[in-house]
């Protein structure tokens, strides 16, 4: 990798090397048109293609049905938190929230505006009130509700389901911001999928929805047109001008995920990471993870050393090491390795070559 920093960030998270090459080597002359991407009309042919073909690249990375839409919108994952409520509760205006961190409780607070919302535990009852808690695995659900939503990955609190929850003849909807493309899914479990970009896909400010084609007819009357899934859909995703760069970016790294042997290989790369950093945190005395194994992320790895008042010291040498955006979240302290696709392995040993030094450095 020519890069020597390691991007650690949560979001928005690193690039490929090698799509940011390709971005900065036609930023000026695309396709030898002699202007950028970003100035092309989004009605132009040139454009289109663009699109066109990023969408049938993820469509061939997920194994999206034929009565699948996929959109390309703006407002990031937060706007979809608004959007699929607005789309799917118009018919009874009722939903079943599974709630595990602080994404999933910030979808239910937006779904609470426009209707009646359920509130589901995550997780099974720690045993005597303490320690980690597991994933919950079955919940009382509504039969009648519109649908259930769970976050896939809480990237927070380094929470991630290592399988698909049954809901029956309703609905599954998933934030799948974090973790999209990191391993094979089945997208035909889903009724809807949604994804902010800044993880996985590209840039933020761009989100895509796959949503399943039946469900294009459940919006309040009153929800705004660019919000419309159904209107969005039959746009081709272009009923405003939409995030162009942000999707011919996102198309490079789609094309970049096929060159790696698609999310199969990712998923194999991916599993390694985690396996390779969790296995050192929980071999030693000095670093600990507090999550359940069950629920461990292989995309946002939270670690906390023994002693708080190390951390600032840990982050300067980690920086100075080429290893930014290491900081936990304010909410969970401590440390946050956040490895998602484009994290090589070589960044993961890295950073577990300098944990193993800063420790001894203690000793």
């Amino acid at each position: 990798m020519e890069n020597t920093v390691y991007n650690f960030s949560a979001g928005p998270a690193m690039l490929p090397v090698e799509v940011m090459q390709q971005a900065q080597a036609e930023f000026c002359n695309f396709n030898n048109l002699g202007v950028s991407v970003m100035e092309l009309s989004h009605r132009s042919q040139d454009f289109i293609s663009v699109a066109t073909q990023a969408e049938q690249d993820l469509r061939d990375l997920m194994q999206i049905p034929d009565n699948y839409k996929v959109l390309f919108l703006q407002g990031g994952g937060r706007g979809q938190f608004a959007a699929l409520a607005l789309n799917l509760m118009g018919k009874n205006a009722k939903a079943d929230y599974i709630v595990t961190g602080q994404w999933s409780k910030s979808a239910i607070a937006e779904a609470e505006k426009v209707g009646q919302v359920r509130v589901l535990d995550g997780f099974v009852k720690a045993e005597h009130d303490q320690g980690p808690r597991a994933l919950a695995t079955e919940w009382d659900l509504d039969p009648t509700a519109a649908f259930v939503h769970y976050c896939i990955n809480e990237t927070v609190d380094g929470i991630e389901y290592p399988f698909i929850p049954e809901t029956g003849d309703v609905p599954l909807v998933a934030d799948m911001s974090s973790t999209i493309l990191s391993r094979p899914v089945d997208v035909t479990k889903f009724g809807l999928i949604y994804a902010g970009a800044q993880k996985n896909i590209g840039p933020s400010g761009l989100a895509v929805v796959i949503v399943r084609e039946d469900l294009l007819d459940q919006a309040f009357p009153n929800t705004p047109a660019i919000m419309d899934y159904a209107a969005l859909a039959k746009a081709d995703s272009m009923l405003n001008t939409p995030p162009t760069y942000a999707w011919y970016l996102a198309g490079l790294v789609f094309k970049w995920l096929k060159r790696q042997g698609g999310v199969t290989a990712m998923g194999e790369r991916n599993k390694a990471k985690a396996d390779l950093l969790y296995n050192y945190v929980d071999a030693s005395d000095f670093y600990s993870n507090s999550v359940h194994p069950q629920a461990r992320s292989w995309m946002n790895i939270p670690f906390q050393l023994k002693d708080d008042s190390l951390n600032e010291a840990f982050l300067t040498q980690a920086k100075a090491a080429g290893l930014v955006a290491l900081k936990g979240h304010r909410l969970v302290g401590g440390m946050r390795a956040s490895v998602y696709n484009a994290m090589p392995i070589e960044g993961v040993q890295a950073l577990v070559d300098f944990m193993d030094k800063f420790a001894k450095q203690q000793a």
